[in-house]
């Protein structure tokens, strides 16, 4: 309930503050959960994708964001898993597969706001192939304009989130072969 409520805000605010378009929507499975993989360009990604998938979706969030109780409280309600960035540990890998083996996840190969796809991290291929979960891509254009970390509050402008199945996924893939078959159908939208 809480979910549903918070991802009805937010998409309403998403919609009046900025143009949002979406493309591919009818890419993303309904009967089961998959891992959903994007590129990450500002603080908006996350609400903004949750707020474009009909259901909801777990999500990897930097355990500094938990250090206020009240906002920790709030998104581990709607979904978060704390992930401690300097080392991603075992435990986290099992909570995000519990998550996979219920619902949907959404993860930064990335790892990083702002870093660089040409050097994912492998926990895309390590979680795809442990789950046996489908992936979908999703691009997020012009985010970073409308959200950097040089402004003091977003502005108005238009962003723009393509969803794609990535095919091709062989069970003999290796972790870093799927992470790499994930990034490049990324970057190709």
């Amino acid at each position: 309930m809480f979910y549903r409520l918070a991802r009805a805000i937010v998409y309403s605010i998403f919609r009046f503050f900025f143009k949002i378009k979406i493309e591919g929507k009818d890419k993303i499975p309904l009967n089961k959960p998959f891992l959903l993989a994007s590129n990450h360009l500002s603080n908006l990604d996350p609400p903004l994708l949750a707020a474009c998938c009909p259901f909801k979706i777990g999500f990897l969030a930097k355990k500094e964001l938990f250090k206020n109780k009240l906002f920790g409280a709030c998104i581990k309600a709607l979904g978060a898993i704390p992930l401690n960035r300097e080392k991603a540990g075992i435990g986290v890998m099992r909570l995000c597969l519990k998550t996979l083996s219920t619902k949907s996840l959404l993860i930064f190969p990335q790892g990083t706001r702002g870093g660089s796809l040409n050097d994912p991290f492998s926990g895309v291929g390590f979680l795809c192939k442990k789950a046996k979960v489908s992936v979908v891509a999703a691009r997020i254009h012009r985010a970073d304009k409308t959200c950097s970390k040089r402004l003091k509050f977003p502005r108005r402008g238009e962003i723009k989130v393509i969803f794609s199945l990535v095919d091709g996924i062989d069970d003999a893939d290796s972790y870093e072969e799927i992470t790499l078959k994930v990034v490049n159908k990324i970057k190709s939208l």
